[in-house]
């Protein structure tokens, strides 16, 4: 009785009425009862709502008739409402519910291009679309919504939906103009206050929340950004109040609610990524875990004896100490402790196995695929070519850092360079480096003072006839012990096969992979694709309308990338954290990307432009894209070359639609706004650079646009979701080194004599920090079961050109093909650091992918 008296109410058809005057519609949205943990409360208040007449109510925005008394804003069509919201079964599982909508079609109104939405329920919902059938003069008009909604009484201004429409700023209607200009207003916010969850405000902030300086002075921490002394990217503002031990910090949320830390709510994980995440209880292993871990390996040896040991992480497991589950069940639910422990019954901590140990437990000892994973690993970006610079040099100011020149020389290597002088393997370019050098000398003491011990390093190597790598040296560097103004103390290893001489060069090898490990989860991954992107996404929703043609291009590489960096923010990236836990440069992490920072280049950034500046790659007309690859089996750079390119041919493609001339570039007020803030505000420490993009022409603004979408889709890709395939084994991946190489005649070379896995293993990433480590990058390798891959979108009619449309299912094609043949070239045996003695096949740039740890697939955006 009760849908029949809604339907006449509303005008909708019945029994064969007409329905002239009506434009019936379609909402598309998901109740939070059926999102958060199934708000039973909110679920019955909404339906007690509806019963006394407070309800979901959407009014039709004009595009083409403005109203002279209200600024030309768009005429406003009459309320109408949710119909069957009661009578609408919503399952218990998370789902998307459809509801009826039937609007008076109003002259005055004519043809909508956005609507304004009230939610008079208890709870916020997200809605999904608004579909309008038969819009007189229009047809069809579609509203890509994809927001939280919440209850009106939060906000301050309605909320407003625009068609799916896209307009240049010159060329938007008229009455919806002010509507859009309003929007901007409200996610820029005012700059004060506290947010909270329903806020949509973007705006930014220093790094000023890693520090707890209340806790006492080792959990005091620099502000980073904001500084010549250490520059940064800036982060989301959340606006907590500071500390009270300092006013230049920000006050940390607890723990237990570090996953509600502030970001705008659309940022946040969606319903079922956010499960997933829950499943594998990131917090949880961080923080509650760990004192009981710690207690455990505090009453048994906190070493591992033997490679055995290691292996019973993933084959047998870690006997966990009676009580834990109750000790600790208070705070995590039952089911997360279960897919934490992958309990069988016998209470054991054990992990998957890694890909790398899976065929060979030995194989990456070996120093084929040490080298081999400097072109095809988890941190394929380093490796450059030896530019006629033998010795390797340094840039280090010698006046504060001494003589920094490397010790290497022609005697060390001559033997192994297939017959050729040095001269001759320079000329040639068959030299190449991977150089922690320079970049962890300036931190050596201050990291060195804690309990952990590293070495400076460079790591030189020979390209064969075959294609392959050959390390041809090591050479381990401290600070002088007379002061920094003395240079350095190097020692000088090469490869050995026999004896204590070949327990040394596996030690050197480690202290590298150490190095380069710290590098990877702290400058090319962190940095250079989280922390570097996050400022793109605030001022873009500071700047550019939902209707922008490069909003909607860019906005499908923002996902959920604000949540994941706030997240690391409060449990990873915090004093004393877990990344302070597990990698070698401890309270220095955060110090020594900003030093990095300081050298950060946007155009370079561009994956040609860093493969010439490396020397891995020339131009060359000749060559497929105009770039010929110096090692031309280096799987990383192959992929990534043409995994570019498709995505520079969507950009330009798509934007070749909109921007005809450079002039059209130059008056985009909304465009040119969105840059001068990106630059100024949001890199605002290295503002002045002059290699900035000016974006005044159509080259800058396709290149700027294809830096973006490959730093946070491809780039990242290649970066993460190897993690636990090769580190997830941590004798192949440590991250941290705890003493220093053996010297003869001392008990400790004694012991490296006597029993070399032992000292290995006692040098490396300890029990405890393997656990925590593996337990991080296990969580971060894996791939959301609602992840959306690169080449595709969450919604399709994302936009109403049928050309962009177009262009962007030409770019699926286009990545589906490189899929092909990136699986025809890792069957190609002739290509030997595809997959290598370890057999695992290179496919970190294969778009597409399953949920889970797969090794492959390409994630539009930064989203874990």
């Amino acid at each position: 009785m009760l849908h029949n008296l809604l339907g006449k109410i509303t005008g909708q058809q019945q029994d064969g009425e007409s329905n002239i005057g009506k434009i019936n519609g379609t909402v598309v949205l998901m109740k939070k009862n059926v999102l958060d943990f199934n708000d039973f409360n909110a679920s019955v208040l909404d339906r007690v709502h509806e019963l006394v007449g407070q309800r979901v109510s959407l009014q039709l925005i004009s595009a083409v008739h403005g109203d002279p008394d209200n600024g030309l804003k768009g005429n406003l069509g009459k309320q109408a409402y949710l119909e069957d919201w009661i009578t609408t079964f919503t399952p218990l599982t998370a789902g998307e519910s459809a509801f009826k909508v039937t609007f008076d079609w109003e002259e005055e109104v004519g043809v909508p291009g956005a609507f304004i939405i009230q939610n008079n329920h208890h709870s916020e919902f997200f809605l999904k679309t608004v579909t309008l059938d038969n819009v007189p003069d229009e047809g069809r008009v579609h509203f890509v919504c994809n927001s939280w909604v919440y209850p009106a009484e939060n906000y301050t201004k309605d909320r407003v939906f625009f068609a799916n429409k896209t307009y240049l700023p010159s060329e938007v209607p008229l009455p919806l103009r002010k509507y859009i200009e309003e929007e901007l207003v409200e996610l820029r916010g005012d700059g004060k206050g506290k947010l909270e969850e329903w806020d949509r405000v973007y705006d930014y902030a220093y790094y000023n929340d890693l520090g707890d300086p209340d806790k006492g002075s080792e959990y005091v921490r620099p502000i980073m950004g904001g500084s010549t002394e250490y520059p940064y990217p800036r982060r989301g503002r959340t606006g907590r109040p500071p500390k009270e031990t300092d006013p230049n910090t920000e006050s940390r949320l607890p723990i237990v609610s570090s996953l509600s830390i502030y970001v705008p709510r659309d940022e946040r994980f969606g319903h079922l990524k956010m499960s997933d995440f829950l499943a594998y209880a990131l917090k949880s292993i961080a923080q509650f875990i760990r004192p009981e871990i710690e207690a455990l390996f505090d009453k048994t040896p906190n070493e591992f004896d033997s490679f055995k040991d290691v292996l019973q992480l993933y084959e047998g497991g870690i006997p966990l100490p009676e009580g834990l589950f109750k000790e600790i069940g208070d705070s995590i639910p039952a089911e997360m402790l279960k897919e934490i422990f992958r309990t069988d019954g016998a209470q054991f901590l054990r992990f998957p196995m890694p890909e790398v140990i899976k065929v060979d437990k030995t194989a990456w000892r070996t120093d084929e695929e040490f080298a081999r994973e400097m072109l095809a690993g988890v941190n394929p970006v380093n490796i450059r070519l030896l530019q006629q610079e033998f010795p390797p040099a340094s840039k280090l100011d010698p006046k504060v850092y001494g003589d920094q020149t490397s010790t290497i020389t022609e005697q060390h290597i001559k033997n192994n360079l297939d017959g050729l002088t040095v001269d001759e393997a320079l000329k040639n370019k068959k030299l190449f480096i991977l150089d922690h050098h320079d970049a962890l000398m300036p931190y050596l003491r201050r990291i060195n003072s804690t309990s952990n011990k590293i070495y400076g390093s460079r790591t030189l190597l020979f390209l064969k006839s075959d294609g392959t790598l050959k390390i041809l040296v090591i050479e381990l560097s401290l600070p002088h012990p007379d002061g920094d103004q003395y240079g350095c103390i190097s020692n000088v290893y090469t490869p050995a096969e026999q004896g204590v001489e070949s327990s040394i060069w596996q030690l050197a090898k480690a202290y590298v992979a150490v190095n380069d490990s710290g590098n990877h989860q702290l400058i090319s991954h962190w940095l250079n694709t989280h922390a570097v992107i996050e400022p793109v996404i605030i001022a873009a929703n500071r700047q550019l309308s939902v209707v922008h043609p490069i909003y909607k291009l860019l906005q499908p590489h923002f996902r959920d990338t604000m949540y994941i960096n706030a997240i690391g923010r409060g449990i990873l990236l915090n004093a004393r954290g877990v990344i302070e836990s597990t990698v070698f440069p401890a309270r220095y992490a955060l110090g020594l990307s900003s030093a990095v920072y300081k050298d950060w280049i946007f155009p370079e950034q561009a994956l040609p432009a860093d493969l010439i500046k490396r020397g891995v790659a020339v131009k060359d007309e000749n060559s497929p894209h105009g770039l010929r690859l110096l090692i031309e089996d280096y799987p990383y750079a192959v992929d990534g070359i043409e995994i570019w390119f498709a995505i520079k041919t969507w950009v330009e493609d798509y934007c070749t639609f909109y921007y005809k001339t450079n002039d059209i570039i130059q008056t985009d007020v909304e465009l040119q706004s969105w840059w001068k803030e990106l630059v100024e505000e949001g890199h605002g420490d290295i503002k002045d650079e002059p290699w900035w993009p000016k974006m005044q022409t159509f080259e800058e603004l396709v290149e700027t646009c294809t830096i973006l979408v490959w730093t946070a889709s491809a780039l990242h890709a290649a970066l993460n979701f190897g993690q636990f395939s090769y580190a997830g084994y941590l004798p192949n991946r440590p991250t941290i080194s705890r003493k220093f190489m053996p010297e003869k005649g001392t008990p400790e070379y004694e012991e490296l004599e006597a029993s070399p896995d032992t000292v290995f293993l006692k040098t490396i990433t300890a029990q405890l920090q393997t656990v925590l480590g593996i337990a991080t990058i296990e969580i971060l390798s894996r791939h959301s079961t609602d992840e959306v891959y690169l080449g595709q979108r969450d919604t399709p009619d994302w936009t109403s050109d049928t050309a962009a449309l177009e262009a962007f299912e030409k770019f699926g094609k286009k990545l589906a093909e490189i899929e092909d043949r990136i699986t025809s070239m890792n069957n190609d045996e002739k290509l030997k650091n595809r997959v290598g003695s370890v057999k695992i096949p290179y496919t970190l740039l294969f778009p597409t992918s399953e949920g889970g740890i797969t090794g492959k697939g390409i994630p539009n955006s930064v989203s874990i």
